[in-house]
């Protein structure tokens, strides 16, 4: 076992150090040929310059694509302000969340190869799912407070529920109910845990909900990774790097970075309040803990190509990835009609996918189901996702359209850069 996990961090590193050249997405001439507004980008431009001048951001990195050409590319600021290191449009960021879509693509391409199906229970694949139970909060009439019912769930989990976050799993840092206590008590990810050390003490907890009832942001995609690696057979980062960025030719995403690659980390400014940088993982070093849910590094660029791929329906530069009715069908919105949003999920805003802000979740990916109702401007069709770190992108079909943000801010900043890159880039259209 030993062996084979260094093996698989070898080969990985490999992958990730030392990839076939990709050829750099093609270029626009100029903005007007893919539909955006040379004088108008120049609004983008003064806005992030703003926020770097203030001191409100160390640095950002935005990329645009329209009809396949990159539109628009511009780095600003700091890679690291504090030592004056200027940012590069490849630098790479910690992307958190957007760690998900990846992962939901690998557990797609084991379904269209008939390993995997999405009816399937859970526990077919990680048997310590079997004997999971469901935690109810009833009032103890001796004490008059809440205590923690456990009851049996009226069914299994399935792959499907991990893909659109019905699992009833939860985070432990979003609400304070007794289940996200039980959460936060467990010590989840604790120093050496593998990620199957943390499924399995994930199924040692109660879930938040009934599986299948209840939209819950969760570690669904944590425990969608551990089931990728069961079927194939490999290490999370290895099916990854193999599968999906080694063939799109992404060499800066990964779970980590090789030496190489450490002069290009972008990292967040020091608060002024407390003197330190908001805390964030160190990169340099291969985790233990795999995290499908929020893991990995990336640049621009390079998750401009994956994204380059979604948009293309599954295909990229003559490889396929995914057929484009599997595309299509992960991008269709799969909450059933009246599905519960829970309410920490609602706490976030915009990206909630709420009926009422015109938005549902598809399989890995918020979408856009009407054109009006949320805040920020986008197409009916359009998918996307964030990180909590603030990075962010979308693809909106309609308009050809792809947008990525790479910053790093504390999550408390990060709607706030999520809603100006959307503003700035629809005003910038042409046509």
């Amino acid at each position: 076992m030993m062996l084979r996990g260094f093996l698989s961090a070898t080969i990985v590193a490999v992958c990730i150090a030392f990839p076939a050249v990709a050829e750099p997405l093609p270029k626009a001439s100029q903005p007007e040929e893919a539909g955006l507004s040379a004088q108008r980008l120049k609004i983008l431009d003064t806005a992030f310059q703003s926020e770097v001048d203030r001191g409100k951001l160390a640095g950002a990195v935005v990329l645009i694509l329209r009809n396949g050409k990159v539109a628009y590319s511009r780095a600003f600021g700091y890679q690291d302000r504090e030592k004056q290191i200027v940012m590069k449009p490849d630098a790479i960021f910690r992307i958190a969340s957007m760690t998900k879509p990846l992962v939901s693509v690998a557990a797609m391409m084991l379904v269209e190869e008939g390993k995997l199906q999405l009816v399937t229970p859970v526990s077919t694949f990680l048997p310590e799912f079997k004997e999971v139970k469901v935690g109810v909060e009833k009032v103890n009439d001796g004490t008059g407070k809440p205590e923690l019912v456990l009851e049996p769930p009226r069914r299994e989990m399935t792959i499907h529920d991990l893909l659109r976050h019905t699992s009833g799993l939860t985070y432990g840092q979003f609400g304070d109910s007794l289940v996200k206590q039980a959460y936060r008590s467990a010590n989840i990810g604790a120093p050496g845990d593998s990620l199957a050390a943390v499924v399995s003490k994930l199924a040692q907890l109660p879930l938040a909900y009934q599986p299948g009832t209840t939209f819950e942001y969760s570690m669904s995609t944590d425990v969608l990774g551990r089931v990728v690696e069961v079927v194939s057979g490999m290490e999370l980062d290895r099916f990854i790097a193999e599968r999906i960025t080694q063939p799109l030719g992404m060499p800066d995403t990964g779970f980590y970075i090789s030496e190489g690659q450490a002069g290009r980390v972008a990292e967040p400014q020091v608060d002024a309040a407390t003197g330190k940088r908001p805390p964030m993982r160190d990169v340099s070093v291969r985790p233990s803990w795999l995290s499908g849910g929020g893991g990995m590094v990336s640049t621009a660029p390079d998750y401009a190509r994956f994204c380059q791929m979604l948009l293309n329906g599954g295909s990229f530069e003559g490889s396929r990835f995914l057929s484009p009715r599997t595309v299509a069908y992960m991008t269709t919105d799969h909450l059933p009609s009246g599905t519960p949003i829970s309410q920490a999920v609602q706490g976030f805003g915009s990206l909630a996918p709420s009926p009422a802000l015109g938005q549902g979740f598809g399989l890995g990916f918020a979408v856009r189901t009407d054109a009006g109702r949320n805040p920020m401007p986008g197409s009916v069709g359009e998918f996307y996702w964030t990180g909590s770190s603030g990075t962010t992108f979308w693809i909106d079909p309609k308009e050809g359209l792809i947008a990525v943000l790479m910053i790093q801010v504390p999550l408390n900043q990060g709607a706030y850069y999520r809603s100006l890159i959307r503003n700035m880039v629809y005003q910038a259209f042409a046509n």
